[in-house]
């Protein structure tokens, strides 16, 4: 998986860093020292992912992998990490060529207990019940993470960008159809956008969204 965001180059002593914008335990399922590479100013730069605390990491660089460009300013981040999707042991009957439906609508499901965002959202995207996809992401509440989420939007069939684009904030144009993220204590809370409306398993369907609270977002490619 991908991960596109700003990021601010910080230096100590000899070395230079970059903070993750995002809990890499809970998205990727990985701890320790990570392997990864990057995308830096049309540069690509091998690197690792060195853990601070709680699932906090910085990218780990030399400063040979920043001496073509000027550290004082942001930059645009796209990271890889191999395998940092959760393999379900399942056999799944769909694929993005067999889909389990044509997304050209959604209906709101609201959440039956707090904790549940991200197997509603996958309910709402694959319009299947809460509980098959509890069994199906094999998570319950406060355990459906963007890693898990994406793992079950392969099982279904449900075509998505390979990018999460963190805005932090920023103002963004989303599009059409994405699965949205927001901070919320140690966690994140998500919702769905489509076609100009928000479906958030807590407050229902509403048409204006504060950009300011969004973390970031995964497209969900629609026709």
């Amino acid at each position: 998986m991908r991960y596109f965001f700003d990021g601010k180059i910080e230096k100590q002593d000899d070395f230079y860093s970059i903070r993750i914008p995002f809990n890499v335990w809970e998205v990727c399922k990985q701890r320790d020292v990570i392997q990864a590479d990057l995308v830096l100013d049309n540069k690509i730069i091998a690197c690792e992912l060195l853990p601070e605390e709680k699932g906090n990491y910085k990218i780990h660089l030399s400063a040979d992998d920043v001496s073509h460009i000027n550290t004082n300013d942001k930059h645009k981040i796209l990271l890889h990490i191999t395998g940092s999707l959760i393999q379900m042991n399942q056999n799944s009957p769909y694929s993005f060529e067999n889909p389990i439906r044509k997304i050209d609508g959604i209906n709101i499901i609201i959440q039956p207990a707090d904790g549940l965002c991200g197997q509603t959202c996958v309910a709402m995207l694959a319009d299947v019940t809460i509980a098959e996809v509890i069994s199906v992401m094999d998570c319950r509440e406060w355990q459906g993470t963007m890693g898990r989420m994406i793992s079950a939007l392969n099982y279904y069939g449900i075509d998505h960008s390979d990018i999460i684009v963190y805005t932090e904030g920023q103002e963004a144009t989303l599009p059409k159809c994405c699965i949205m993220m927001e901070k919320m204590g140690r966690y994140c809370h998500y919702l769905l956008h489509y076609d100009g409306k928000f479906y958030d398993p807590n407050l229902g369907i509403f048409s204006e969204y504060d950009m300011s609270k969004l973390l970031g977002y995964l497209e969900i490619k629609v026709d």
